[in-house]
């Protein structure tokens, strides 16, 4: 889906330039804006992959199992259908934990590999399930204790004080993450309500009563 937006903003710029009578305004964006994104590239590489290794050195020497423990009261309120000590968690725990050092692009494939822990544990195979929504939920609304790579992205466009944005980002971050599970929450619990839900559970011999 992805590659069909982007493909058509392509091609809607293209377009646009055409009949508009700009074809080189299209070129030249086109140009500059590979050159200002490989350049940005650059200049932040080295503190995502510092804090990436950081992640690596956490999990090989038992840190995450101790971030686990530590999250395991609010994971078990999340989530009460994963177990605790099950790869599912153990991936979302660090998900969750790269997520909390501003990580995004170290958290994408600790999400990932938790979304296919998740999927193994589902009944249905068609449909996600609470888990999966939930934990996309957390993913992208998620909590961010220190903004590490938008605080990187701040000093390389010359901001003198690039984490002063810190006490903003806690409380949008909390704010989107308290809405974002209350929705998840709330839709959750009116799917399973719903009679084709309750037959594609009972097809595949799964069977919850809400009372």
């Amino acid at each position: 889906m992805m590659n069909y937006l982007w493909a058509g903003m392509i091609l809607l710029s293209l377009l646009a330039g055409v009949f508009l009578g700009n074809p080189e305004g299209f070129s030249s964006s086109v140009m500059d804006g590979a050159t200002e994104a490989t350049e940005l590239l650059i200049s932040v590489v080295g503190i995502i992959c510092f804090w990436s290794g950081m992640m690596e050195i956490a999990k090989r020497s038992g840190i995450t199992d101790y971030l686990a423990k530590l999250f395991s009261p609010v994971m078990r309120l999340l989530f009460p259908a994963v177990k605790r000590d099950s790869e599912a968690m153990r991936y979302m725990t660090l998900n969750i934990s790269a997520n909390l050092l501003g990580l995004g692009n170290a958290a994408t494939p600790l999400g990932i590999e938790a979304m296919k822990a998740l999927r193994k544990e589902s009944p249905l195979e068609d449909t996600a399930s609470d888990e999966m929504v939930l934990f996309v939920v957390l993913n992208t609304a998620s909590l961010q204790l220190l903004p590490t790579t938008l605080g990187a992205y701040r000093a390389n466009y010359g901001s003198k004080s690039p984490f002063d944005i810190m006490p903003a980002v806690w409380v949008s971050s909390i704010a989107a993450l308290v809405a974002g599970v209350t929705v998840a929450k709330t839709f959750c619990l009116i799917k399973r309500r719903t009679p084709s839900h309750q037959r594609k559970l009972k097809k595949h011999g799964r069977y919850e009563v809400w009372i």
